[in-house]
């Protein structure tokens, strides 16, 4: 009797067992399988939550299977008590064990409202941006422009969300000068700038910010950035340019940057340059001498006068040989790259052509063409809008 009383005891035990495996080996093919969400969404979590409450707010969106699982695996994994108040975006089919790495590693909100400062050539805008989970895209629901007197609700609003994330963005072409303006005019940052950066060690990209970070850190980010850029292009060079140093480099660049937005010539706008260097022909163009007057603080908002094109500035390159002294702005990656790997023309010439591109020439009276066409562009246009 008592040995068959053992008997089944055992047998109920090891069919316990063999019960209690399948049901971890089961938990755990739900909790790092793909999940039923069908269309992304953002998750909040809020400051002082816990497991309990975001596995509950998840299984009722419809994310997770089981509460109960997800728990388990974030107590199994010791991430229970890792959990990162933010915005975090759980893309269609995240398995548990993805939605749980997500939420309780950096702290950084990967969806939700994002704040931008957009440091462009010719204005500073702001924007405030929403991520919309199902097309991964940004929808802006507010903007407005540096100095303008009211700002929107939603800029405040945003402000005071915690969840917000921040970046700046500085476009191609902006000098150092404009650069630590739009700095000062971000209530988001902190301390003084006590000088600007030399021209041209910016490098124009998009910077994550934290609401209280240090300008004068900010600018150091952008300048190691840039002179990784620059070590990196100069030792990519051609061989038997006409420039001797980075630093020369880096003024070509800037040259370039200002002279064309369009992608596709950059490398025809460096052969022109590159091609009068080796020529020992002037520069001559209207950028540098722009840079002579503004000294990059502000845009010169008007046309040149002719007696600025005859004045003696040292980037008046009508009048010196050579490169100027200094960069006139700072330039993107592209540019500097094409200062070191001009394409091979015989252009020494070019302009507008009306198309927000430029009409390149090998020779004077080709250039005198094309100059003609675009007079004839400039005075259609300016009867057409009296």
């Amino acid at each position: 009797m008592w040995r068959a009383l053992a008997s089944n005891a055992l047998t109920i035990l090891v069919v316990g067992l063999f019960l209690i495996g399948g049901l971890i080996l089961w938990g755990q093919s739900q909790y790092k399988s793909e999940g039923p969400l069908e269309t992304a969404m953002c998750l909040q979590v809020k400051s002082g939550s816990n497991m309990t409450r975001v596995s509950q707010q998840l299984e009722d969106e419809g994310a997770i299977s089981s509460a109960m699982i997800f728990r388990m695996g974030a107590d199994y994994t010791d991430k229970a008590q890792q959990l990162k108040a933010g915005s975090f975006l759980v893309r269609e089919g995240a398995s548990m064990a993805q939605i749980i790495d997500d939420i309780t590693s950096s702290g950084a909100s990967t969806c939700g409202s994002e704040i931008e400062y957009r440091v462009g050539v010719t204005r500073v805008q702001t924007r405030v941006r929403e991520l919309n989970p199902a097309t991964l895209e940004f929808v802006e629901i507010a903007s407005f422009e540096a100095g303008e007197e009211e700002t929107p609700a939603e800029y405040a609003e945003k402000r005071q969300d915690a969840d917000t994330r921040y970046r700046v963005s500085v476009a191609e072409g902006v000098t150092s000068w404009q650069v630590v303006e739009a700095l000062k005019g971000i209530d988001a940052l902190t301390g003084e700038v006590s000088e600007v950066p030399a021209e041209g060690m910016l490098a124009p990209d998009s910077y994550e910010l934290a609401p209280g970070d240090d300008r004068a850190t900010v600018l150091q980010d952008m300048q190691a950035k840039q002179q990784l850029r620059i070590n990196a292009v100069w030792e990519s060079r051609q061989d038997d340019l006409p420039i001797s140093s980075p630093e020369e480099m880096l003024i070509l660049a800037s040259i370039i940057e200002k002279e064309t937005g369009v992608p596709h010539e950059r490398g025809q706008v460096a052969s022109v340059f590159v091609n009068r260097l080796e020529k020992g022909m002037k520069l001559q163009t209207d950028p540098t001498v722009i840079y002579g007057v503004t000294k990059g603080q502000g845009v010169l908002g008007r046309g040149l006068r002719r007696s600025e094109l005859r004045r003696a500035t040292p980037w008046n390159t009508y009048v010196i040989d050579g490169l100027p002294p200094t960069p006139i702005a700072n330039p993107g990656l592209a540019s500097l790259e094409a200062a070191v790997a001009p394409e091979e023309t015989n252009f020494v010439f070019f302009v507008a052509d009306g198309t927000g591109g430029h009409a390149f020439a090998e020779t004077l009276d080709e250039h005198n063409r094309n100059v003609a066409k675009w007079r004839e562009i400039e005075a259609e246009r300016n009867s057409s809008s009296n």
